[in-house]
């Protein structure tokens, strides 16, 4: 008996000298405690409420694949986006609930395995560009190529995603309708000094010439 009660406690201090074991799993985006995706009912509704307001706030999403992207990896990727650009690892069940009864609504459809969501304010084609950048980059080419994208509704493939970011921004858009606007004036004042010229003839034909440029 007494030799029994020393085995016991000889087992009991070499369990305690190992120590907890080592958790294995890969230290991706979906990994790491506080950087993982949230497990506390309060957490989970935060997500959502986030998720919400960088909804309202887009212009365009996409997604790609999260699994197989190290810690550093994402973090670099994060570096390389434009500033108006939120990348974010949501489970598929938030994200869900974070889309019903909005215009994104249809990207459930693409809600299958493991995703990372880019929520694009305004610079769609300098996401995109970033993104194809950086997996060329890390030799992910193969594995992680854009799964599709939703805008106003609708939903894109990985081609279509690609036609649009080639697309003018927003800003692009305004700089060029600002600088028509303004040059319309001189156009006008241009043809109008022709001899029996009517403003609305002269109007138009600065319209002509605008569409010519």
């Amino acid at each position: 008996m007494k030799q029994s009660m020393i085995l016991l406690g000889l087992a009991a201090s070499a369990s305690a000298f190992n120590g907890p074991t080592p958790d294995t799993r890969p230290r991706t985006a979906l990994y790491g405690g506080a950087r993982g995706g949230a497990t506390t009912l309060e957490g989970k509704k935060e997500t959502v409420s986030q998720v919400k307001e960088l909804l309202d706030s887009s212009e365009m999403i996409f997604t790609v694949p999260a699994s197989g992207i190290a810690v550093s990896q994402v973090q670099t990727l994060r570096r390389s986006l434009p500033e108006s650009t939120t990348m974010k690892v949501v489970k598929n069940k938030l994200m869900n609930r974070a889309i019903e009864g909005t215009e994104y609504e249809p990207a459930g459809e693409m809600l299958k395995g493991a995703n990372m969501w880019f929520f694009i304010e305004e610079d769609i084609g300098g996401t995109v560009k970033s993104w194809n950048s950086f997996v060329k980059e890390e030799g992910l080419q193969e594995s992680h190529f854009i799964l599709g994208g939703n805008i106003e509704g609708t939903n894109y493939d990985a081609k279509g995603v690609a036609a649009i970011s080639k697309l003018p921004s927003k800003i692009d858009l305004i700089t060029r309708i600002a600088g028509s606007i303004q040059a319309v004036p001189t156009k006008v004042a241009r043809v109008v000094k022709a001899p029996g010229m009517k403003v609305a003839r002269a109007i138009k034909l600065a319209g002509e010439e605008g569409g010519d440029n």
